[in-house]
């Protein structure tokens, strides 16, 4: 049997049927990904399996759901972070422009992401490097993120393109008053 085939099998058996119980879920994988990432903030819950690295910091109340980092490139979560399942960030690409061979070569090229204070991610959204969500946005489930997203934005699509903000006022005074879920 085939070592992935073994850890899908281990993961059904055992984390699935062992952990029912949601709190002991979000406990054990919270512990997990915390041995994984840089550095983390107060209120850090995860919820399903993610996959991060060492380059990955996550900031205050940040809520994952299920996400894998592609590459060594840095990850920087603000506060109040919530995703949903499935989320894909790519920091590493290959070397193409210059490279000694075609299409590309043996080197890498890591880039950035960043994801601003108060920002909600929809499931299955893929994000690739150089790319900043401005502060308050909310991505649509679906999406591929390749460009910057304004902050208070709501963004979809492939490529995801802002189709419409959110309440600028509404939104600071929830952001006063510290009414963060």
């Amino acid at each position: 049997m085939g070592l992935i085939k073994l850890l899908g099998e281990w993961r059904i058996l055992f984390v699935e049927k062992s952990f029912s119980n949601k709190s002991r879920r979000q406990r054990f994988f919270t512990k997990i990904v915390k041995k994984q990432i840089n550095g983390f903030g107060k209120g850090f819950k995860v919820n399903e399996m993610c996959r991060l690295n060492k380059s990955v910091t996550v900031k205050n109340n940040v809520n994952l759901n299920g996400m894998e980092v592609q590459g060594k490139g840095k990850v920087i979560i603000g506060n109040n972070f919530h995703s949903g399942k499935e989320i894909l960030l790519i920091t590493q690409n290959h070397n193409w422009k210059d490279a000694k061979a075609i299409p590309y070569d043996d080197e890498y090229v890591l880039t950035e992401i960043t994801i601003e204070d108060n920002v909600w991610i929809g499931s299955r959204v893929t994000i690739l490097g150089n790319t900043t969500i401005g502060e308050g946005s909310i991505i649509q489930a679906g999406s591929v993120v390749v460009n910057d997203i304004p902050p208070l934005s709501i963004a979809g699509g492939h490529p995801a393109t802002v189709f419409s903000k959110r309440d600028e006022a509404h939104y600071n005074k929830c952001k006063q008053n510290s009414d963060f879920f």
